[in-house]
């Protein structure tokens, strides 16, 4: 299942597309400006970026561009109302792997999603490692020492989260909403999900690798 990232401010077409993308089997994630959804790109493990061109705030297109040279490396598919050649060039040259004008097909628009999941990716970004412990992100495999973890999709993506931010402190607030999608939800839910995860991670013997923050929330250190 992959994780969509959808990055428009028409509300129809956001609801349109959730619905529809959620149908064939994606998760989404969704934003109403440029700033939102980098946001948001670089603090969740998205797959692929819906983006549309015209936003509040500016061009999609040159925030692409400052980001791409920034080292952002995850497949765009921009939409865009704009059906010029020239238009398409410099969606292309800011960095989108692909353009959609609309209006456009919804099948026309999965297709090229599913083209764009297609291509292979940075093995640095697919392979997350802290001490011993090594994350697959494209085979949704947790090992430890080289033993296999079966983890749960709650547990896979919490951690996930975690090796994201290796050394930094993550607060339970932050898990909820970035997580969870669930600002209000109560934390005590939070913390039976990271007390299981931990139990899968720090067998018997092993270094501790989860700690909790008190009154705070939890890091995942490799340097203790």
């Amino acid at each position: 299942m992959s994780l969509v990232l959808v990055i428009e401010d028409q509300p129809k077409l956001v609801a349109a597309l959730r619905q529809g993308l959620e149908d064939a089997g994606h998760r989404v994630l969704t934003a109403a400006t440029a700033p939102q959804g980098f946001d948001l790109a670089r603090t969740q493990p998205v797959d692929v970026i819906i983006l549309d061109r015209m936003l509040p705030g500016g061009d999609g297109a040159n925030w692409l561009r400052e980001h791409r040279q920034a080292g952002f490396r995850q497949p765009v598919l921009m939409l865009t109302a704009r059906d010029h050649i020239q238009d398409r060039i410099e969606g292309l040259d800011a960095g989108a792997d692909d353009y959609l004008i609309k209006p456009f097909d919804f099948g026309e628009l999965l297709a090229r999603l599913r083209a764009l999941l297609r291509r292979p990716v940075d093995t640095a970004d697919t392979i997350l490692r802290a001490h011993d412990l090594e994350l697959h992100r494209l085979e949704r495999k947790a090992t430890r020492a080289g033993s296999v973890i079966e983890l749960s999709r709650r547990e896979f993506e919490l951690l996930e989260y975690l090796m994201l931010r290796v050394n930094e402190t993550i607060t339970r607030e932050q898990l909820a909403r970035e997580l969870w999608q669930e600002p209000l939800m109560l934390t005590n839910v939070i913390d039976v999900t990271v007390m299981q995860l931990r139990r899968k991670v720090e067998r018997l013997g092993v270094k501790p690798l989860i700690h909790t923050v008190r009154g705070v929330g939890y890091e995942l250190r490799e340097d203790r």
